[in-house]
């Protein structure tokens, strides 16, 4: 049988790596997403294409997606196939924030709907990197970054005050107007403008008391005890794409984590 649109920039795997078949297949699909031949919500080649071009089994080629999918690198579709999953505001709310509005004892077994918030920018400077920055992003303290603080309302309050850091040499034409009239979220406008997708992030939380400055954002007293957290978004090959500071105000919110077990 002849498979139609077979992806010409795949080729046979040699299969003498030290790395199981399926984890040289995920990496070689991560390869192709990165290179950008397969944009955000663009379809993947059949199964049986890529399988064709990689030289490998279906159950192999499936191994390596269901990995994919479960990274949120990859989306299936049923009756439609596979695609690369799209940074939207449904999966910015499942996987990166993380602030929900505490309920009272009485409604501990109610499930809440997770609130969009209301994001302004009030911020926007290209600057040189602290050694923090540097250090996060791996680059040159001194090398241009850009520097943007947001902050983001829920329910009219202000909760969180956010500041971002991106590197000037990723995000290259990135302009303010650019940033702000987005149509959707900010790492949406990652990938779909400057073709990088984040895929995780790491974070780190610590007690501090408010600077004057972010307490004024927040609307609480200067010195106001407030949640810090550090996070560091990865792309492909645990390259950092940006580095964010949050502070959060937790009088009437909590910071939500939701673990899963792995085997």
């Amino acid at each position: 049988m002849e498979i139609k649109n077979k992806p010409g920039h795949l080729k046979p795997l040699a299969g003498a790596a030290s790395l199981p078949l399926y984890r040289q297949v995920k990496r070689e699909l991560q390869k192709i997403i990165e290179a950008g031949h397969y944009g955000s919500g663009k379809p993947l080649p059949s199964e049986a294409a890529l399988a064709l071009a990689l030289q490998i089994s279906i159950g192999t080629l499936r191994h390596a997606v269901d990995e994919l999918v479960h990274e949120h690198v990859l989306v299936r579709r049923q009756g439609k196939g596979t695609f690369v999953a799209p940074h939207n505001n449904a999966r910015f709310m499942f996987q990166f924030f993380h602030i929900e509005p505490r309920s009272a004892p009485e409604d501990d077994d109610t499930l809440l709907e997770q609130e969009f918030p209301e994001i302004a920018c009030i911020g926007f400077a290209r600057d040189k990197a602290d050694a923090a920055e540097a250090r996060a992003l791996r680059i040159k303290p001194g090398e241009p970054v850009f520097r943007i603080e947001n902050k983001l309302a829920l329910r009219r309050r202000v909760v969180v005050h956010d500041k971002l850091t991106l590197s000037a040499a990723m995000f290259r034409n990135l302009t303010e107007k650019r940033f702000v009239e987005r149509p959707s979220t900010v790492y949406a406008l990652y990938q779909t403008d400057f073709g990088i997708t984040v895929l995780r992030a790491q974070e780190r939380a610590r007690a501090v008391a408010a600077g004057k400055a972010v307490a004024r954002v927040l609307s609480v007293p200067d010195a106001f005890p407030v949640i810090e957290v550090h996070r560091l978004a990865l792309t492909f090959g645990d390259k950092p794409v940006e580095y964010r500071v949050s502070t959060i105000n937790t009088q009437a919110h909590d910071y939500v984590s939701v673990l899963s077990k792995t085997s």
